[in-house]
């Protein structure tokens, strides 16, 4: 198959009717995938809106190099005019890499506010591990992201996080040490107070005899850094092959970052944003 398609457009119709009878062979859910991933053009401009409507002369191009976003649903949990919060999916990028430019939280999200305005934009605030899933914010203008940024540890007051450790742990705590990285990323507590201060609090919600489920609220945002502390305490992240776990019943990483609270840039409201639980975290503790 070309890698590219096009044709002329020659009736006042939408653009997911127009491709369907040009492309009898697709069925009305692959083009609807196609305009969401952005791999459809309407005279060299990405439509992302199977709804848009065409007029007579419009030039459509069909991209089929482009990779499909895969079915996640895109649950957004916070939105106003500066600042759009969702759900992330475990396994699902925040953003781009050297490996994978397209498939990310920030293209989804994209797309979305593309929807009703092609010159939308989003900007990355913060950041959640590729296998962490739950609260991701973006900003829709590029001075309260930098705004945001600069200020992110005055602005923002609660970092929360849902783990599941591998044994039973029991009461709260905190965990206080500097961290550093290796050359292969991995990140580990230095003797001597050498590398970067990160300080980690936790108390067990629930706990059978083999795991707890733990809240975590952190004080500063480091690589890793929950993942280290409760692995260095001996309560690995179940699913935490990297620091040392030996389970995965669930098949993937079990850290949720559940809590978002921060002062609104703008209006200077507090904002709490929190995520449910992962149903699937429930199949493990009981």
């Amino acid at each position: 198959m070309n890698k590219k398609q096009d044709y002329i457009n020659h009736d006042n119709i939408t653009l997911l009717n127009s491709i369907s009878i040009f492309k009898k062979d697709l069925s009305n859910r692959t083009i609807k995938n196609y305009i969401k991933n952005g791999m459809i053009s309407v005279n060299d401009i990405v439509i992302t809106n199977s709804s848009y409507l065409l007029h007579d002369g419009d030039k459509i191009e069909i991209s089929y190099s482009k990779k499909i976003m895969p079915e996640y649903n895109l649950d957004i949990l916070y939105e106003d005019d500066y600042l759009i919060a969702i759900n992330k999916p475990c396994g699902l990028l925040s953003i781009s890499n050297d490996k994978e430019k397209e498939i990310t939280a920030y293209r989804m999200v994209s797309n979305y506010v593309k929807q009703n305005n092609k010159n939308n934009y989003i900007f990355v605030v913060h950041r959640l591990d590729q296998d962490t899933s739950g609260v991701l914010m973006f900003c829709k203008n590029e001075k309260i992201r930098d705004k945001m940024q600069d200020n992110w540890n005055t602005i923002v007051k609660k970092r929360g996080y849902i783990a599941i450790v591998d044994g039973k742990l029991s009461g709260n705590g905190t965990i206080h040490s500097y961290l550093l990285e290796n050359k292969q990323q991995f990140v580990y507590s230095s003797r001597n107070k050498q590398g970067k201060e990160a300080i980690t609090h936790y108390s067990v919600l629930k706990s059978n005899n083999n795991y707890s489920l733990v809240q975590v609220f952190i004080d500063t945002g480091r690589r890793n850094q929950i993942r280290v502390h409760l692995s260095e305490k001996g309560y690995p992240i179940v699913g935490d092959k990297k620091y040392k776990c030996k389970t995965n019943p669930i098949k993937r990483l079990c850290l949720h970052a559940n809590i978002l609270e921060f002062i609104h840039p703008v209006t200077k409201k507090l904002i709490h944003i929190e995520s449910d639980i992962p149903s699937e975290f429930n199949k493990i503790i009981k």
